[in-house]
């Protein structure tokens, strides 16, 4: 039996299933991956993305933090894809008991999920700095250099930057969520940002499943590893699962 099939029956007979999804996700949407090396990129930034992704250059150089921020980050033009969807589906089928995702794009909510917890934040809420009003991410997308309040204030993504530390309350109801599932599946995700890459250390079950295009630190830890794109693994997952 092949692995995606082997997946589709472990779905079949599970639960409580448990997504832990990084970039690979989104990336099918058209979402541009900052981290690539492209010539555009090496063109027009003098940083590493995670230096202008980091706090102290947020605080100290807000203007060229929001000029990579908006052309990198922008989902404007961008929408769920088959991943997105397929997860969806089987939440509303009493599968699927929760997403735990590395992406700030909210892409799983516009796709449907409800229980989507969102380990570094989201682009879909922002505030005021000074008087703590909230903004949506049009309003960011669509301002000219810094994005300013009505009251005068900067405005802040309400996403973790480098140097920032995740919320105790989001990382314990993603290790609760873990912890209780019976099949894990990990998605495009290379594993190697921590502190969320520990995160599988509280699986306690016997189906930890990675689909990843490419080989990861934690692949030795996994009971089933897909090197597939995750549009083909859940095109198939929707076929046969649902």
């Amino acid at each position: 039996m092949d692995k995606i099939s082997t997946l589709i029956d472990w779905i079949k007979e599970s639960k409580r299933i448990v997504f832990f999804g990084g970039a690979g996700v989104s990336t099918e949407s058209g979402l541009k991956d900052f981290r690539s090396k492209d010539g555009l990129y090496n063109e027009q930034y003098d940083y590493p993305p995670e230096e202008i992704l980091s706090h102290h250059f947020y605080v100290n150089n807000k203007e060229e933090f929001y000029r990579f921020y908006k052309d990198k980050l922008n989902t404007n033009d961008c929408k769920p894809n088959i991943t997105h969807k397929v997860l969806a589906k089987l939440e509303k089928k009493k599968k699927l008991s929760s997403v735990i995702t590395q992406n700030i794009d909210g892409f799983h909510q516009d796709a449907g999920s409800k229980n989507v917890i969102e380990l570094h934040g989201t682009i879909k809420k922002n505030y005021c700095l000074k008087c703590h009003k909230l903004y949506d991410e049009k309003y960011i997308f669509n301002s000219k250099g810094i994005p300013k309040c009505t009251c005068g204030g900067d405005i802040k993504p309400y996403v973790v930057l480098y140097e920032e530390p995740l919320d105790e309350e989001v990382i314990n109801d993603a290790i609760r969520e873990i912890s209780n599932c019976d099949l894990l599946i990990v998605g495009g995700t290379s594993l190697n940002v921590y502190p969320a890459a520990s995160f599988i250390n509280y699986y306690k079950g016997d189906k930890l499943v990675l689909i990843n295009k490419d080989k990861t630190p934690l692949d030795y830890k996994c009971d089933l590893v897909i090197n597939e794109s995750l549009g083909k693994v859940f095109t198939e997952i929707e076929k046969k699962a649902l």
